[in-house]
């Protein structure tokens, strides 16, 4: 019957009677009902945590854009991964600082850089964890650009060798997985037969494939020491209006050998996330990136927000759209929040 129809006291009741199998509220009456139906469950294997790794010895520095993340030496960065492994972490995401950059990123694939040193003490002390290498130049370059720089223009073809060279670095070291985040073209497939040509064959690349120009990286260009020293990004990152383009993206990088696809940012690409959910079978990661971090951290130290029922539900939510994995700088944080609220919801 429709509401409009409804004309009188009798007939209001009338209809209310006939929907009264469909009140909703009957399954959100208790924390174990709304758990008994819970359309998306958060779990620790969905989550991945961010270090960053720097020369020297007990080193422990601070980042003032990102309360709660440093940049670690190795033998405290250990100390951390026991941390975050206790808490139930299971896969990390490695960032490096050299120690010197020129024009031609050599720290980014020396055999002595810290990377690879990172990622060989890592797996020796932790064999179960998942260890992924982020595979970037911008850091390593003097000029905090992602790849070769002629006449203030990134040369594509130029940089991929040096991509070559740093994920066999990383691959060779122990990584499980190497993550190309530069956004050159074909730089998968060139990765991917490079890998295979050397014996690398289980060596997986997560493909930070649709990843957008935007201002949510700004903390991380602090983190890192990558802000470019002229111009910005834009003529290789990802227009942030466009979303055909991430299919085009994907489905490239998925051709070119690409394991796992990843969306940077999360929040505000939510459906690009899940767009390439319904367009793909391969596993999809969002990565809720530094901006994101920095504004609930900034919001919660000054008591307007709650920041674990927000950073829980934001979570909830990128894996709601469609994504399988989520590397975010609150996975350690989320995982403790998870046990303390696991069947209260």
């Amino acid at each position: 019957m429709s509401l409009r129809r409804i004309k009188t006291k009798e007939s209001v009741l009338s209809f209310a009677a006939q929907q009264r199998r469909n009140r909703s509220r009957r399954l959100r009456a208790s924390p174990a009902l709304r758990s008994l139906v819970c359309e998306t469950t958060l779990t620790p294997n969905n989550l991945i945590q961010p270090f960053f790794v720097i020369e020297g010895t007990n080193k422990k520095e601070t980042i003032a854009a990102m309360p709660g993340v440093y940049r670690y030496s190795l033998d405290l960065l250990l100390k951390a991964i026991e941390s975050f492994q206790n808490a139930g972490g299971k896969a990390c995401l490695l960032f490096g600082l050299p120690h010197k950059k020129d024009a031609q990123a050599s720290q980014a694939y020396a055999k002595t850089a810290i990377v690879p040193k990172a990622i060989r003490q890592l797996k020796k002390k932790f064999p179960g964890l998942v260890v992924i290498s982020d595979v970037c130049l911008c850091a390593y370059m003097d000029h905090g650009h992602c790849g070769i720089v002629e006449n203030k223009i990134i040369n594509n073809d130029q940089t991929l060798p040096l991509l070559v060279k740093m994920a066999l670095a990383h691959a060779y070291a122990g990584a499980d997985l190497v993550a190309p985040s530069d956004m050159m073209d074909l730089r998968i497939g060139v990765i991917r037969d490079a890998l295979d040509q050397n014996g690398l064959i289980n060596v997986g690349i997560l493909s930070y494939a649709v990843k957008y120009a935007s201002a949510y990286y700004g903390p991380f260009c602090e983190a890192a020491d990558s802000a470019p020293q002229f111009g910005d990004r834009k003529t290789y990152q990802m227009d942030f209006a466009n979303q055909r383009e991430a299919l085009k993206e994907a489905h490239q990088d998925v051709l070119e050998g690409a394991d796992i696809i990843m969306v940077k940012p999360a929040l505000a690409y939510l459906d690009i996330v899940s767009l390439l959910r319904r367009e793909l079978v391969v596993p999809i990661a969002a990565y809720s990136v530094s901006g994101e971090y920095a504004m609930m951290k900034a919001a919660a130290a000054k008591n307007w927000i709650n920041e674990r029922s927000l950073v829980l539900e934001t979570l909830t939510a990128i894996k709601r759209a469609g994504a399988d994995i989520i590397v975010s700088y609150h996975a350690q944080d989320a995982l403790q929040w998870m046990r303390e609220t696991k069947g209260k919801r």
